[in-house]
């Protein structure tokens, strides 16, 4: 089984009102129920905006408030899955991708090293 990365981009601006923001988060409960009954789940988690950022260089230390870098979007969120095959993490992806309508999931393998 190799482990997977859905990361959620989601824009700058505002957060969304309470009654979206609600129903997000009920599509994403029963997402990862799903996820969990089917042995897939191993970690998920919001992220605070980038403005709550620090940035570490190597080197002579230098820290530096906000975001790495300018954008118009930011990962927002991200699951950590078990899947047999791409095919598998693309279908939790596409179920996460609906549950955070209209976002977008990237969905990417961790590299295993070899």
């Amino acid at each position: 089984m190799t482990q997977y990365l859905l990361s959620i981009y989601q824009p700058d601006g505002p957060t969304p009102p309470p009654d979206v923001l609600a129903e997000v988060t009920g599509k994403l409960d029963a997402l990862n129920a799903d996820l969990k009954a089917a042995g897939a789940w191993v970690f998920a988690g919001g992220l605070h905006p980038p403005s709550s950022a620090t940035v570490v260089r190597a080197g002579e230390p230098l820290l530096t408030d906000g975001p790495f870098a300018e954008g118009r979007e930011h990962l927002g969120g991200f699951t950590i899955i078990t899947a047999p095959d791409l095919d598998a993490a693309l279908g939790w992806g596409r179920r996460l991708a609906e549950a955070v309508a209209p976002l977008p999931v990237e969905v990417r393998p961790f590299n295993d090293g070899t």
